[in-house]
């Protein structure tokens, strides 16, 4: 996703969440910290965020699987699974879809409903290049790294503070790991 640049105006700044996925982080790592069951009211005065974006954001987050909703008079939100087991490209996925750096990569399911197709409309081929382009099934190697990066960062370590240290032998270990590849 592009967003503009404030330090560069006019200027695109690459790699930059929404906002709302920067909500749903801040929601996240208050539900990590805190085990109890809290409803959208108490969340989002723990957190300060409004609670129509409280709402808006947890209802995109139980359709992604990654908190659930109790009902009833204790009723509220819960973290799904536990928070070593949801990485920062899970909470980004539910919030903007799959991670794709460019359009040609880019393919899934919007999630607040519905489907959706980054790419152009009629083909795989969005920018009409194909099979002439010198960078055809390299971008999907870079989306590949940008999202397995990703996924050595989890929730656990953004509430704890303790982001591991970059070592790429213990990143990829550690990605393996999350992604269950080893044994």
């Amino acid at each position: 996703m592009v967003r503009l640049n404030p330090s560069t105006p006019g200027k695109p700044a690459m790699f930059r969440i929404n906002k709302l996925t920067d909500y749903a982080v801040v929601l996240l790592v208050d539900m990590a910290r805190s085990d109890k069951v809290r409803a959208a009211q108490q969340i989002a005065v723990d957190t300060g965020v409004p609670l129509p974006t409280v709402a808006k954001v947890m209802k995109a987050l139980v359709r992604s699987a990654l908190v659930v909703s109790h009902r009833g008079a204790n009723g509220g939100y819960g973290l799904a699974r536990p928070a070593q087991a949801i990485t920062v490209a899970d909470m980004i996925q539910a919030l903007e879809g799959p991670i794709a750096l460019t359009a040609c990569v880019a393919r899934g399911e919007d999630p607040f409903g519905g489907a959706r197709d980054l790419a152009a409309p009629g083909g795989d081929e969005p920018c009409g290049l194909g099979g002439l382009c010198p960078m055809h099934g390299h971008w999907d190697t870079v989306n590949r790294r940008v999202e397995n990066a990703l996924r050595t960062v989890t929730l656990a370590d953004m509430a704890q503070g303790s982001l591991p240290a970059f070592d790429p032998a213990i990143t990829r270990q550690r990605a393996a790991l999350l992604a269950g590849d080893l044994a």
